[in-house]
């Protein structure tokens, strides 16, 4: 007899951050972040990038889904300086936030 579980860590703290000046929180199904790098060159941008594992649609074969670890959506990418948030929740898609992590978008 086997038992199937996971667990969702919620808290914060630096997850994974490329951009070494960033706080990422995650809680139960999303993520934001708070970045302060001044030392950026102009035009720089950030990306939160949040996983996710639960129901989703599968990439180019919609009305498909399938269980597992999957990408959730995010706002756009935001300034070295800024703010970002992520979500796991989406049309086609509901599931825990796993893990999340700020990387840089454009340089």
């Amino acid at each position: 007899m086997s038992i199937l579980g996971f667990a969702v860590v919620i808290g914060s703290g630096t997850a994974r951050a490329a951009p070494q000046n960033c706080t990422v929180t995650l809680d139960l199904f999303g993520t934001t972040a708070g970045c302060h790098d001044v030392d950026m060159p102009v035009g720089t941008e950030y990306a939160l990038i949040v996983e996710c594992f639960g129901l989703h649609a599968v990439p180019n074969a919609f009305p498909i889904l399938a269980i597992g670890p999957y990408q959730g959506s995010w706002s756009g990418p935001f300034p070295p300086s800024g703010q970002g948030a992520a979500t796991c929740l989406g049309p086609t898609s509901i599931g825990p936030a796993t893990n999340a992590y700020v990387t840089i978008y454009r340089d």
